[in-house]
């Protein structure tokens, strides 16, 4: 599959695996696919663009901040600027035109797109939908994601040889891992989403 966070070549290299050498592929394939799903479900988002662009309809009600700047509606992560913003009920939608992406930048910084700002007028209430087709993700992997990836991916890898969570050395002993690994927290806590994590 399946949109991993970083390539199967680092994290051979990482554990001195030559590229040539077929034989863990699968085994190391598996954890980069489980390490990428882990980051997502940890964050409440995910971090590959979608291929194309699609429509979701949202329902404004508590999805609208007002600010000095005007009505914001605060939208799934989108890779990409929306082809097409409408507003509406039922089957009935009419194109909005004059809104401004958020945060300012996003994309030129590597960000998903998070909000739509309008200054007009407001996003609707009541049985109002807010139609936005865009390709959904972010537009780029940030690095510290990859990183996280590759330290997780190495992890559940090596989990085969740790039985119960337990592993063992001469030099230290027995030791238990711990549930959460520190590294990998600290590079993904600033893409959670609230309520996430």
């Amino acid at each position: 599959m399946a949109n991993e966070y970083a390539d199967l070549d680092v994290l051979k290299s990482m554990l001195t695996i030559e590229e040539d050498d077929a034989t863990r592929d699968m085994l190391l394939s598996k954890a980069l696919t489980a390490a990428s799903r882990s980051i997502d479900r940890a964050c409440g988002r995910r971090f590959y663009l979608d291929e194309t662009a699609t429509a979701r309809t949202f329902n404004p009600t508590g999805k609208v901040v007002f600010d000095v700047f005007g009505a914001r509606l605060l939208i799934d992560d989108a890779g990409a600027a929306p082809t097409l913003v409408e507003t509406g009920s039922g089957g009935s939608f009419t194109p909005v035109t004059g809104y401004e992406t958020g945060p300012d930048n996003a994309l030129a910084r590597g960000r998903a797109i998070t909000s739509l700002l309008t200054t007009s007028s407001s996003w609707g209430h009541g049985t109002a939908r807010v139609r936005v087709t865009a390709q959904w993700g972010w537009p780029a992997v940030p690095e510290e994601i990859e990183q996280a990836t590759l330290i997780q991916a190495l992890r559940l890898y090596k989990r085969k040889d740790s039985p119960e969570g337990v592993m063992g050395s001469s030099e230290w002993g027995v030791v238990r891992l711990s549930r959460r690994d520190p590294d990998v927290w600290a590079l993904i806590e600033h893409f959670i989403l609230p309520g996430f994590g």
